[in-house]
């Protein structure tokens, strides 16, 4: 299997704007376009192929078909025939809703799905802009809630203002939002399954107010104020630097000014590239492709070696 490039599923969002097309490229149609699923086997988005031999197929057609080759033996054992990642950019124009996600345990036995462990990598943020992670203090559940009911929730949290380059690391149960002015790079464990706790009170196009989700989101809170969700990383040039190492996926950094090789014969899982800056072009045996920034691309895991030809190319590299 050759190296595969993904049409984006683009999602309008409320709080969603335009520098997916003014600054990725991606071709929207909406002034308030907040996502573009570069990678997903969601039940009813589901990313197709856009090159090559493969055009066409859809990614869970390939998994069906050549699981162990696409995914990687040990993938395969551990999640069988889902995708275990999914892969975003995300433009924020406006604030995002103040939410969290349950854990493995508490979203198998509610909604039969993954937790949602997340990182973000920020491509782009306005002066000022800011993310909410976590609380400012350690909270009791029944501060918490007190606080959800008389609309005092924004007190209690933290916030952190981020320039470019910035990654952060949001386990489940981790109260955050994204803030208005900053578009990022997602990666996640294969899930939708948010927990909204305050929405501003904005109304949607119909005029309604957004669901929120008090009561569910209560037992999977983690009331705790932790400072464990900025990455330290050293951005080495022309080499691989781990940003995030955790059981769901391990996330490396690379930038590049010249062509650079990488084995993979220990490596029993695919390779997922995101290109954060400039262009790349990635070559194996089994052919080659060219992504620029706002790019994804998905390399099977019978892979033997990589080689990235660039110039000048920034890029977040994905495994299990």
């Amino acid at each position: 299997m050759h190296p595969l490039k993904f049409r984006p599923i683009l999602k309008e969002r409320l709080w969603g704007g335009t520098k997916l097309k003014e600054v990725l490229g991606k071709p929207i149609e909406s002034d308030i376009t907040g996502e573009s699923w570069e990678l997903s086997t969601v039940k009813g988005d589901v990313s197709v192929i856009e090159n090559g031999s493969l055009a066409g197929k859809s990614l869970q057609e390939l998994i069906d078909s050549n699981g162990e080759e696409l995914l990687g033996k040990s993938v395969v054992e551990r999640f069988g025939k889902e995708f275990p990642i999914l892969i975003k950019f995300i433009d924020a124009k406006q604030d995002l809703s103040i939410q969290l996600h349950p854990n493995d345990e508490l979203a198998k036995k509610r909604h039969n799905s993954f937790g949602k462990t997340e990182m973000w990598y920020i491509m782009d943020a306005d002066p000022k802009a800011e993310l909410i992670v976590g609380f400012n203090k350690d909270v009791t559940k029944e501060e918490y809630a007190e606080s959800v009911a008389n609309n005092s929730l924004l007190d209690l949290l933290n916030y952190e203002q981020v320039k470019e380059g910035d990654t952060f690391f949001i386990n489940t149960g981790k109260i955050h939002a994204i803030g208005a002015g900053v578009m990022l790079a997602e990666i996640q464990q294969t899930s939708d399954i948010t927990y909204r706790v305050f929405d501003f009170n904005r109304k949607d196009k119909e005029g309604n107010l957004r669901e929120l989700h008090t009561e569910l989101a209560l037992d999977a809170v983690d009331y705790e104020k932790k400072d464990d969700f900025k990455i330290s990383y050293t951005p080495g040039i022309n080499e691989i630097s781990t940003m995030v190492d955790c059981p769901y996926f391990k996330t490396n950094f690379i930038e590049l000014t010249k062509d650079i090789e990488i084995d993979t014969t220990k490596r029993d899982s695919f390779t997922i590239f995101m290109c954060v800056g400039g262009e790349v072009l990635i070559n194996t045996a089994e052919g080659e492709v060219t992504i620029k920034k706002g790019e994804t691309a998905l390399l099977p895991a019978n892979t033997i070696t990589i080689y990235l030809k660039s110039m000048g190319a920034k890029l977040l590299e994905v495994t299990i």
